[in-house]
């Protein structure tokens, strides 16, 4: 049996974490005496690494022998959820890894689209739906929906960092949004054209 060793990998990250860090902590710290957008590109490479650190650390954490339900506990999420967030799964046909085909740039859309819904551009949410999707959700149906958001969580407050899987043909991005009376999970999938076949707006334990 060949065995890996991650080492060298996890050295790695950690040194990516400490440097992306490092650069928005002297940024912030210098009182916006330098270049507002390098700070912004330092802090989305800063968000990156720490989601790359997140899932060395559940890998750790499974090879160590913790289960998905106390990973999901952890995460404030469901055992689910954890395991199709982080989770490797198996063809029962082959005994091999599934492939986890994933859209380019998924995550980046996902989020371009969620801020343009926070934004109420209602028009430019549904630029890249499916025919089925234009026909059922119209602007005036996408606007109701996030109205009927507001008036369960309330005011919307920030988007956290997207997390993308493959779940058959499609692919799944899902980005926590925070509210001022809760959190709720965006949830946008692509078809393997890149059109939105899917919107939703769930609680994160869905």
């Amino acid at each position: 049996m060949q065995h890996t060793d991650h080492t060298a990998d996890d050295t790695g990250l950690a040194s990516r974490l400490l440097d992306a860090a490092r650069i928005v902590v002297d940024d912030l710290h210098a009182g916006g005496a330098g270049s507002p957008l390098n700070s912004v590109v330092a802090a989305r490479e800063l968000s990156r690494v720490a989601h790359d650190a997140l899932r060395a650390a559940v890998e750790q954490a499974r090879t160590r022998g913790h289960t998905w339900q106390e990973i999901g506990d952890v995460l404030d999420t469901t055992r689910q959820a954890a395991f199709q967030r982080f989770g490797q799964p198996i063809n029962p046909r082959t005994g091999g890894r599934m492939a986890q085909n994933v859209l380019p740039d998924a995550a980046n859309r996902a989020v371009e689209l969620i801020a343009e819904l926070t934004g109420h551009q209602w028009e430019q949410v549904r630029r890249d739906f499916t025919p089925t999707m234009a026909t059922r959700l119209d602007a005036a149906g996408v606007a109701a929906a996030w109205e009927q958001v507001a008036g369960l969580v309330g005011r919307f407050g920030s988007i956290g960092v997207p997390f993308v899987r493959a779940l058959g043909d499609y692919t799944v991005v899902d980005v926590p949004l925070s509210f001022e009376a809760g959190d709720m999970i965006g949830r946008v999938s692509y078809d393997t054209d890149g059109k939105v076949a899917g919107l939703f707006i769930l609680s994160p334990a869905s």
